[in-house]
Order: structure tokens, then C-alpha cells, then sequence
């Protein structure tokens, strides 16, 4: 063999060496997309009146939606560049695919919109949060760092002070409800619902693509960068925790909402556990103080933030040990991660199929977990090793080619991750 074929046959080893190391990020977003289905399905509170917590609940709630906004990030560096940002015309032909995906996703969560459920479906939301975030594909990883720990300290403020107004206003500019193809008749409305006081308020959620677009820039197939996020991440989510609790109850947070909330049928020490998104975070600093799941405040991006960078170190590690061993220890979660647009809406085409009818003889709420669970374990397996994309992963990766499609240029742009 010649020293180009040598060469060439290093570089497809070496490429195929890395590849097989980070099939972690498609099982880091199947893992997230179960625990989301997870808070969807099974109950977060004990029906009791002190609305104690479930482990589901304490484990799951905020940080699983996190995790996948995280790894929106991650794939989005993944496809533009790696740890060398596209720039020039590449670039730009990037963001045009991104903004082409990301209008897809948008329109599949607005039709989604119209289902009979309750749950908050994220996808809209994750249409804009790719929109919103094409300015900073082209940065590298300090300069993401950098620009995503002051969005974590700045955001949360601005949105405390904005959402009182835009709550103020006749009508108020929140949905209510998941947004929906009638909703872009009130654009101001429904833009105010998606920034600011709806599910997943994007101008806070921003900070999570741009972490996930730093931890996409580093050489995640290098030995020490898993260990590194999971150190990091453990440590900066303990830390912001920790910093949450000693402000709610050591130094007096949680009494003073307590008293200004005064409402027994939100017990707060309760809702500080698992949710505050249906809670008016308004009206007193102390709500910036928090570290609750969906609180948006900077304590909790933190936490979750560190929560998503320490799973991706241990979903690295895995595929890592997985190829030492020679074995696919990952295959069917990495199949739910490469479809999870796919098997996300499948899930909730189920849950409204279900939505206020009685469970069949026989049948339970965590049967109804297990069952959609192992059936898209089955089935994520068998399209990951058939090398298949999902019907819908389809059309956003044929959006992609078509957005970023350079003419006099044969480009292949990167699976969507």
C-alpha cells in the first residue's frame, strides 16, 4: 500500500474510532427523551394535600427537558464544524439548513398543538431556541463559555423584570396553553408566550444551546473530556443546589414567598422540589434566589445545565467502554436518541389517544410507561443497527440539505444529531 493509502486508511480508522466513541450523545438524548416521558406519565406529587414529591419527580422534573435542550446544543456544534467553527459561505450555508430544520420542528409542534393533553410540548419552543441561537454557531468553545455564563446571570433578571408587564397586559401575553397553528393569529401574544411566560421561556433557555454548543466544541473523543464533564458538572450542580437550599431555608426565602403567596393550595416547600412553572414568580426578589425545577432563575440553569454536562460525561464513557469491549452496550438508546422526534411525537399522539379514557382491564399508569418505553427500546435498537432514519428525522434532514445547499460545491452535511 502506498503512504497516501497508509494515511487515508488511518484517518478512516481513526474516524470510525470516534464515531464509535460518541454514539454517547445519541444515548444521552434517548435517555432524556425516556425521563421526559417519564414526567409525563407518571406523577410527580403523591395525591395527598401536602403534595409530597415522588422520586420521579425529584429526580427528573426540569433536569430531563434540560438535557435535551443541552444536546440541541451539542448535536447543532457537532454538525457545524466540531472543534473548528465553519465560517464564510460554509457557515452561512450551516445556519440556512439550521433555520430550514428548525421551521420543520416548529411546524410539526404547532400541529402537535392541537392535541387533548396535558403536557407542555417542547417543540416549538426548540424551533425558536435554534433560531435564536444561529448568530453563535460560528463561536468557539471559550467564547461560548464565556457568552453562556453571562446569558446564565443575565437572563433570569431581565425576564423577572419583563414578565410582570407583559403578564399586565389586555389580554395578557401568555397562551395558557401549547401553541397551535390558530395562534399565529396574535403573533405578539403568542412571541411573548414562547419568550417569556410560557412552558419553556426561551430567552432563559437560550444559556442551555449555548452550553451544549460549548461542550459540542471540544474534542469529546479525547480521554479526559468525559471525565471532565462529569467532574465539572457534578460539581456545578451540587454547588448551585446546595446555594438554592441554603437561601430558601437557611437564610428565609422560602417564608417570605410563603407569606406572599399565602395560598394553602400551593404548599411551596413542596413545588421548590419539583415544579414552579405554574407558580407567579413575581413581585418579590426572593424568586431569583431558587434553585426549583422550571423556575428559570440562574441557580437553576446552573444546576441543570451541570446536570446534562455530567450525564453526556458518563453517556461518553459508556460508548467509550462499549467500543473496548467491542460491544454495543448503548444500541437501543442510542436508536431512541437518533429518532426522538419521531418516537416524541409518537408519544404524545398516545398519551392524547389516552387523554381522559379509562385504562383498559388489566392495565396501569406505569404500565402505560413501560409499555411505550420498551416499545421505543425495541424499536430505536432495530433502526439504529438497520443504519434508518425516522420518517420525521427524514424530512428534517432532507430540510437540511436543502437549506444548506451550496451551488459548484458537493458538501455532505452531518446527520442530525
Amino acid at each position: 500500500m502506498t503512504a497516501r493509502g497508509l494515511t487515508t486508511a488511518s484517518r478512516t480508522v481513526k474516524g470510525t474510532s470516534a464515531a464509535a466513541r460518541l454514539v454517547g450523545i445519541d444515548a444521552a438524548r434517548g435517555l432524556a427523551l425516556l425521563a421526559m416521558m417519564a414526567t409525563h406519565v407518571l406523577a410527580t406529587f403523591e395525591p395527598d394535600p401536602q403534595l409530597t414529591p415522588t422520586w420521579i419527580g425529584l429526580a427528573f422534573s426540569g433536569r430531563a427537558s434540560a438535557l435535551f435542550a443541552v444536546l440541541a446544543g451539542v448535536g447543532l456544534a457537532r454538525s457545524t464544524g466540531k472543534q473548528q467553527p465553519l465560517d464564510g459561505p460554509e457557515l452561512w450555508a450551516a445556519r440556512r439548513g439550521i433555520a430550514l430544520r428548525a421551521l420543520v420542528i416548529g411546524a410539526v409542534g404547532l400541529s402537535l398543538g392541537g392535541l387533548e393533553v396535558n403536557i407542555a410540548i417542547i417543540l416549538v419552543h426548540y424551533a425558536l431556541l435554534f433560531l435564536c441561537v444561529l448568530p453563535f454557531v460560528g463561536l468557539g468553545v471559550k467564547r461560548l463559555l464565556m457568552l453562556a455564563g453571562a446569558w446564565i446571570l443575565a437572563a433570569p433578571v431581565l425576564a423577572f423584570l419583563l414578565r410582570p408587564w407583559l403578564l399586565s397586559a389586555d389580554p395578557p401575553l401568555r397562551l395558557g396553553h401549547n401553541p397551535g397553528w390558530e395562534d399565529l393569529a396574535t403573533p405578539a401574544r403568542l412571541l411573548g408566550d414562547l419568550f417569556l411566560t410560557g412552558f419553556y421561556p426561551v430567552l432563559q433557555w437560550i444559556a442551555y444551546l449555548l452550553v451544549g454548543l460549548a461542550i459540542g466544541r471540544m474534542a469529546l473523543s479525547k480521554a479526559a473530556v468525559p471525565f471532565l464533564l462529569l467532574a465539572a458538572g457534578t460539581v456545578v450542580a451540587a454547588t448551585s443546589k446546595w446555594l438554592g437550599i441554603v437561601t430558601m431555608e437557611d437564610w428565609g426565602g422560602r417564608r417570605a414567598l410563603e407569606a406572599r403567596i399565602g395560598d394553602p393550595a400551593y404548599p411551596l416547600e413542596s413545588l421548590l422540589q419539583v415544579n414552579l412553572a405554574g407558580v407567579d414568580q413575581s413581585g418579590s426578589a426572593w424568586w431569583l434566589a431558587t434553585s426549583s425545577p422550571h423556575s428559570g432563575t440562574t441557580l437553576d440553569l446552573l444546576h441543570t445545565s451541570g446536570v446534562a454536562a455530567a450525564v453526556i460525561g458518563v453517556c461518553l464513557l459508556l460508548g467509550r467502554l462499549g467500543t473496548w469491549l467491542e460491544l454495543d452496550l448503548l444500541l437501543p438508546l442510542r436508536g431512541i436518541g437518533a429518532l426522538t422526534l419521531s418516537l416524541y411525537t409518537a408519544h404524545l399522539c398516545i398519551m392524547a389517544a389516552l387523554h381522559d379514557q379509562p385504562l383498559a382491564p388489566g392495565w396501569t399508569v406505569d404500565g402505560v410507561y413501560w409499555a411505550q418505553g420498551a416499545g421505543m427500546l425495541l424499536i430505536g435498537g432495530a433502526f439504529a443497527a438497520l443504519a434508518w432514519r425516522g420518517p420525521l428525522e427524514w424530512v428534517t434532514h432532507a430540510a437540511n440539505q436543502v437549506g444548506s445547499y451550496q451551488s459548484g460545491r458537493v458538501r455532505q452535511p452531518a446527520r442530525f444529531r
